[in-house]
């Protein structure tokens, strides 16, 4: 809640601006990986099965902080554009670990120089300086927001 007599101003809202931010980050990097067919909605999932491929569709909606409804929405995306497959876990039957296919190992290196370059262009305004401060700075509210329940 606001003191009395104050407003809310949405260019000093932390919020408001990571929000915006992010629909930028999005925009760019969407016209990027555009052309390798894939979308930004299914970006994130990629990078964590390229880091472990295998990982179950918990552990994804752990790692990537989404709802499970969400997660399974992208999962069959992904199944019918070809990038993943579903395999039970050979030890525990009940587990499907979600496995990369050759065509989405294959878009690894492209789409990562792409996110590399929407990085690098983002934060050209910055000093090299400015830039990992700003980087450590939002792996620290990441991380203090994660620790609430």
């Amino acid at each position: 809640m606001l003191p009395k007599g104050m407003t809310f101003q949405k260019d000093q809202s932390a919020g408001y601006l990571a929000n915006h931010m992010a629909r930028l980050f999005e925009r760019g990097l969407a016209g990027r990986i555009r052309p390798l067919g894939l979308t930004t909605g299914t970006f994130p999932a990629l990078l964590e099965l390229w880091e472990n491929d295998g990982l179950t569709q918990k552990q994804l909606v752990e790692r990537l902080d989404i709802e499970q409804a969400t997660m399974a929405n992208t999962l069959s995306r992904m199944e019918r554009d070809g990038l993943i497959k579903r395999e039970r876990d050979p030890e525990d039957g009940r587990v499907q670990r979600i496995k990369l296919t050759e065509r989405a190992r294959a878009l690894r290196d492209p789409a990562i120089e792409a996110a590399a370059a929407e990085n690098e262009d983002a934060l050209s305004g910055l000093s090299a300086e400015e830039s990992a401060q700003f980087l450590h700075l939002m792996q620290k509210i990441i991380a203090t927001r994660r620790q609430r329940p």
